[in-house]
């Protein structure tokens, strides 16, 4: 029997998103619908098998340091190694490195089945590889990346420290070059780093043989200081254990050692680490400091290193949404088979009757179709984005630059969006449990907990909000949200041309919203005051992104029906109804959001510290 999560996955790749169409393409060439679904078959029984069943035992068990290894508990290594061997972690590469040159869609939408089961082993699953294959050289991609994707090494992003968590320009991290002729090393021009790095993923474990840190430093300037901003910021590779240039561990532990271990409200199946570099521990021959090799050009790490963030925020909107269907189909389930509470007749409640399953009643449906409008849409919203990087690698001059510059506006919704929604929805699952919601008998309040890491992972909601409204809607003198404009009215000019009235009301009522989502964001800006302008950023994204998800529903309900134009297949009836809540409920919200937008309300922003 198909799982639901596949039967989505299925009618958004191909009903929607006609991910069929890309075999057409060079790159994609040996590929068709049979393989692509050979690939979600595989992940999604890995994930059944190996994942799914341990869900619990690594929320219990986490990762322990016993004064020279870090301990997870036996799963967490077998699924590792069983993904591994799968070849997922090179899916999307190019053949010359072991990859399947799978379409990114199809890579993201077969990683799904590893957040619905376990997002604590799956967080296990980082590497680094695309970040140095995009700016590192030929022979750091050969070393570091070929050996992330082929499971040999994990890999890790070290950027914050505990003095500076979001705030990059602060850190204090040195990289000074490491004696004469560093810059002759075959893996790059060797430094030496010092400093201290927090919450880093992954940090220390023993999954596989080596840990590919990419870590953010700053390289004094001629007098010796550290240059203000992130002007100075630079990416080095620093691998836990030292090797040559043929990949080979040379025997020698960099001098990295692990501070300690973070223990968060969630993902506690996932190591989390403080990490101090060149404290002496590990003197490397004879000097301390950590070995890293410079990636790309001096002073320009945070270019090289948003490359991977800006796929690392997609990655935690899908995690977000993973999370938000775990719960909604643990939810449904217990809806379904719960008794509590008897119908209510034209008299009220008719205490006669047996009771009714809880999916009976009007606010459980409320609950339920608000989990499913919320996760399926950002389910459809995050595929689309991988879409995006699809079209942006391999289509046309323009389809590519359109891509481009699309993902530049949608990325902070794609990931902070679902963030935000997703985690509502878990907690709609744990209400619809009532009391057995809060227990650990039923699994929602777990979902909750490792959802709740979402909203800050990758850059706050607050961040994201910031970078939308200051930069991404603003840059190129508006181009990204003019293009974006165009794209969903090319959506709104379907729906209504398409026959059907519950379509083209949808469509009027997107329209209008997207009319004044555009005149909020050019009072914000009215000014040209900065400070006015994001005084509101927040309510902005929250506005931005609901109605970039109603965009997104009315073009899936127009697939739908032309799927099925009748709705006589249940699941599209219910991608409808889904599709309607969002319209009915959710979509009218916006209006007192851009409000204090469009008025460039200084509540917030004037309120004294004193005040509070």
């Amino acid at each position: 029997m198909t799982s639901p999560l596949r039967a989505t996955l299925d009618f958004l790749l191909h009903d929607w998103l006609q991910a069929g169409s890309l075999t057409a393409r060079e790159r994609f060439s040996d590929h068709s619908r049979e393989t692509f679904d050979a690939v979600l078959d595989t992940c999604e029984r890995i994930a059944r098998e190996q994942y799914a069943p341990f869900n619990r035992t690594v929320d219990m068990q986490e990762p322990r340091f016993d004064g020279d290894k870090v301990i997870l508990p036996q799963c967490t290594h077998d699924a590792r190694l069983a993904y591994a061997h799968s070849g997922m972690l090179a899916a999307a590469q190019d053949y010359e490195m072991g990859g399947m040159q799978l379409p990114y869609v199809v890579e993201s939408a077969a990683n799904a089945f590893f957040g619905v089961a376990s997002i604590g082993i799956g967080a296990n699953l980082l590497t680094t590889g695309n970040a140095i294959l995009a700016h590192g050289t030929a022979v750091q991609q050969q070393v570091f990346a070929a050996n992330e994707f082929n499971g040999r090494w994990t890999g890790t992003m070290c950027l914050s420290e505990p003095q500076a968590g979001s705030s990059l320009s602060d850190i204090a991290t040195r990289a000074v070059p490491d004696g004469a002729g560093f810059e002759a090393d075959p893996l790059g021009p060797r430094y030496r780093l010092t400093g201290h790095k927090m919450w880093i993923s992954g940090g220390d474990h023993e999954l596989a043989e080596n840990i590919v840190h990419l870590v953010l430093a700053k390289i004094p300037g001629p007098d010796g200081r550290l240059v203000p901003g992130v002007k100075g910021i630079s990416l080095f590779i620093c691998p836990k254990h030292l090797v040559d240039e043929g990949g080979r561990l040379t025997g020698e532990h960099n001098d990295i050692a692990l501070a300690g271990l973070n223990h968060k409200l969630g993902w506690c199946g996932t190591v989390n680490t403080l990490l101090n570099f060149g404290e002496g521990r590990y003197p490397v021959r004879g000097d301390a400091g950590a070995i890293g090799y410079l990636v790309g050009q001096p002073g320009e790490g945070l270019r090289c290193m948003f490359h991977m963030m800006n796929e690392a925020r997609i990655a935690i909107g899908m995690a977000a949404t993973m999370l938000g269907l775990a719960g909604y189909y643990a939810s449904l389930d217990y809806a379904r088979t719960r008794l509590q509470g008897r119908p209510v007749g034209a008299g009220g409640k008719e205490a006669a009757q047996p009771p009714v399953p809880l999916i009976e009643h009007a606010d459980i449906k409320r609950m339920l179709l608000a989990q499913k409008s919320y996760c399926e849409g950002a389910l459809a919203l995050n595929l689309y984005c991988a879409r995006l990087v699809d079209e942006a690698r391999t289509g046309g001059a323009q389809a590519a630059a359109d891509a481009r510059l699309l993902l530049e506006v949608l990325t902070p919704i794609a990931k902070s969006w679902p963030s935000e929604n997703c985690l509502e929805a878990n907690s709609l699952a744990i209400q619809i449990h009532g009391g057995y919601g809060y227990t650990r008998d039923f699994p929602v309040e777990q979902y909750w907990r490792d959802n709740r890491l979402n909203m800050i992972h990758e850059g706050t909601h607050g961040i994201q909000a910031q970078d939308l409204l200051g930069r991404k809607v603003v840059m190129q003198e508006g181009a990204g949200l003019r293009l974006l404009g165009r794209t969903v009215g090319q959506t709104i000019q379907r729906a209504q041309d398409s026959g059907h009235a519950e379509l083209a009301a949808w469509a009027d009522a997107l329209a209008q919203a997207l009319q004044q989502l555009q005149a909020a964001t050019q009072a914000t800006w009215a000014t040209g005051d900065a400070q006015q302008a994001l005084a509101n950023a927040v309510p902005y994204l929250q506005a931005f992104g609901h109605v970039v998800l109603a965009w997104k529903w009315l073009d899936v309900a127009c697939a739908v029906r032309r799927a099925d134009a009748m709705l006589s297949g249940a699941a599209n009836r219910g991608r409808t109804r889904a599709a309607a809540y969002f319209y009915h409920y959710e979509l009218p919200r916006i209006g007192p959001w851009l409000a204090v937008v469009a008025r460039r309300d200084m509540t917030c922003a004037d309120t004294p510290p004193e005040a509070f």
